[in-house]
């Protein structure tokens, strides 16, 4: 069977039993607790606590999904026959409250444990053609004050599994959620074809609260996932998950005549090949998702995946490694491209011009900075996680260049200590930014801003306020992918941060300037309401995913003197302090543009 076909009976299933296709969400979640969407149902929490309402958003309160996936703790697995960094999780889902279950209803109303069993066991049996002698299945033992799932044996028994094929499961194995640090979670019932995991059934009963506390939902709801790849490889009876045509379909350029061409070298090592056709895959959607490459969050995950595809060229060639010859690498554009054709049908986000010209610049710029390191690595004896972090800060090497290509000097490393390394070195810079005014993301007050008199304080007011209008204006010109990544206010300037992947034209900034400056002439209202934190992000107020709020936020708005924040042309969670009209702010003069790092612009300005 085809990734293609798969997709198409998946969906048509649950289609003809009510249930609405939902776009996948991107892999740069909403929820500050994860750094990466890691699961199909996370773009659903707010339905299954009721906070938002599946009837309205979807018009049923049943959803399939084919949702992007991504998890960063088995970058380093990558290479065996399971392991991916980018996936994609097959899903359907249900959202209180119950009505008719199984088998009575195929409308759209909410169903639970025995429609979701039966639905799930039919798709696998007679949609896939699994023959029954290959399916065993699971249910929850009862564990942690959770009760056993009895509902759920009877249910398999009903199906017609015999005893010996339904196996209980501990907590760890049955048990699942919540994404994050809070959420809807529940027992599962599993569905396992070989002796290999193809579908999780969820019944999200509870919801955990950050404590550990466990809190009965009014409204049960179902949630399901199934390994795109993984059930891919099973059904056709492969191995590995890279013998299915996700993958062998990636390693071949088709070319004008008709005629393909190998784009890997068929003597690289299987496990080089492997990492290579993954991380390929998840530069693409980070990258078509609006991630970019840099040293923190998801851009260091992004980076970290460009270099590693980088080194696996070094690794490859000795003469290299040893630096006996000039660098000449091969071209990974064919590939890159592949993987645009591969999924461009069903991901219209994937951007080929963008992909290329993000992935050029990273590359050349490691090839540079390499160079230098390898040189630098060659001098030094025994690396250590100290001797290693100060290779990657000063010349980008990552971790698994210094631990491949380091040998047995390298021998002891381990990257839980390189990522401790790390982690002291990003306290100490976080430290040492909050002790600025800057980053409004973060809740301020005035006991913070370093003004040396009244007539300063004024100017840094006004300063502040104009970051608000630079921000919107930047994004009104150049899209909502910008996203402001600091700032640093003093009385004589400003300095705005921003996530963009290149230089500004002369024309943008001039454009940048008129919007913020028409919003200056028009003298609106500065206002601010004060709300929970989860209302204050219903409103859309621009604000750091990665922030930590208090529950009770300030969302400050620039609005006509009739609109109120749902007519805002700006609105941002802030703690001040802010001019009173947008007149006070003066003329907005940009100064200059530049970059910080990859990814990360920077323009000056003043008032004046």
């Amino acid at each position: 069977m085809t990734s293609e076909e798969l997709r198409k009976k998946f969906v048509a299933f649950f289609e003809a039993r009510g249930h609405k296709k939902a776009v996948s969400s991107s892999l740069l979640p909403d929820d500050p607790s994860v750094l990466l969407t890691t699961a199909g149902m996370q773009q659903f929490k707010k339905y299954f606590t009721g906070e938002l309402d599946a009837e309205k958003d979807f018009g049923s309160r049943r959803v399939l999904s084919i949702q992007k996936c991504f998890r960063t703790g088995d970058i380093d697995e990558v290479g065996d026959n399971t392991h991916l960094t980018f996936f994609e999780m097959l899903g359907n889902f249900s959202f209180g409250p119950v009505g008719s279950d199984y088998p009575k209803d195929f409308g759209g109303g909410g169903y639970f444990k025995r429609s979701a069993m039966h639905w799930g066991y039919q798709f696998i049996k007679d949609e896939l053609g699994v023959a029954p002698e290959r399916i065993y299945v699971t249910f929850f033992k009862g564990e942690n004050g959770v009760p056993r799932d009895d509902e759920a044996f009877k249910i398999w028994q009903e199906i017609g599994l015999p005893a010996d094929k339904i196996i209980e499961g501990s907590f760890e194995d049955n048990f699942w959620g919540p994404t994050g640090s809070e959420g809807p979670c529940g027992p599962t019932a599993e569905i396992y074809v070989d002796g290999v995991e193809v579908w999780n059934l969820v019944f999200n009963e509870y919801y955990r609260h950050k404590d550990g506390r466990l809190e009965k939902l009014a409204n049960p709801g179902i949630d399901t996932g199934a390994g795109f790849e993984r059930i891919l490889a099973t059904l056709n009876g492969f191995k590995s998950v890279y013998e299915t045509d996700l993958f062998t379909d990636l390693e071949r350029e088709e070319l004008p005549d008709n005629s393909k061409r190998d784009i890997l070298p068929k003597e690289i090592p299987l496990r080089t090949k492997r990492i290579i056709l993954d991380h390929a895959r998840a530069i693409c959607f980070l990258i078509s998702d609006d991630i970019l490459p840099s040293n923190k969050d998801q851009g260091y995950i992004l980076r970290r995946l460009m270099r590693r595809l980088i080194v696996q060229e070094i690794l490859i060639n000795e003469d290299i490694a040893k630096n006996k010859i000039d660098f000449n690498f091969s071209d990974f554009k064919p590939l890159l491209k592949r993987v645009i054709d591969k999924y461009e049908n069903n991901y219209t986000e994937l951007n080929i011009d963008k992909i290329f010209r993000i992935y050029n610049d990273e590359n050349s710029k490691f090839l540079d900075a390499i160079k230098k390191g390898l040189k630098e690595l060659d001098k030094i004896g025994n690396i250590d996680a100290k001797t290693a972090f100060l290779l990657f800060e000063s010349f980008g090497l990552p971790y698994e260049v210094i631990k491949e290509l380091g040998k047995e000097k390298a021998k002891d490393l381990k990257r839980e200590d390189f990522d401790k390394e790390f982690e002291k070195h990003q306290e100490v810079s976080r430290a040492g930014a909050e002790k600025k005014f800057g980053g409004h993301g973060l809740v301020l007050d005035t006991g913070e801003l370093k003004a040396g008199n009244e007539e300063e304080m004024k100017k840094v007011t006004r300063l502040h306020t104009a970051t608000h209008l630079l921000h919107q204006a930047l994004r009104d010109a150049l899209g909502d992918s910008v996203r402001q990544m600091g700032s640093d206010i003093t009385p004589e300037r400003m300095r705005f941060d921003f996530a963009f992947d290149r230089k500004l034209t002369p024309e943008e900034i001039a454009k940048v300037e008129k919007i913020a400056n028409e919003k200056v002439a028009a003298d609106w209202p500065m206002r601010f309401e004060e709300m929970s934190k989860d209302e204050a992000e219903k409103t859309g107020a621009l604000h750091f995913f990665k922030a930590k709020y208090p529950e009770k936020v300030k969302v400050y708005y620039i609005a006509p003197p009739d609109g109120g924040l749902a007519e805002a042309y700006s609105k941002e969670f802030c703690g001040g302090p802010h001019v009173s009209h947008t007149g006070e702010i003066g003329k907005i003069k940009i100064t200059k543009e530049e970059a910080v790092a990859a990814g990360i612009r920077r323009i000056r300005a003043i008032v004046e």
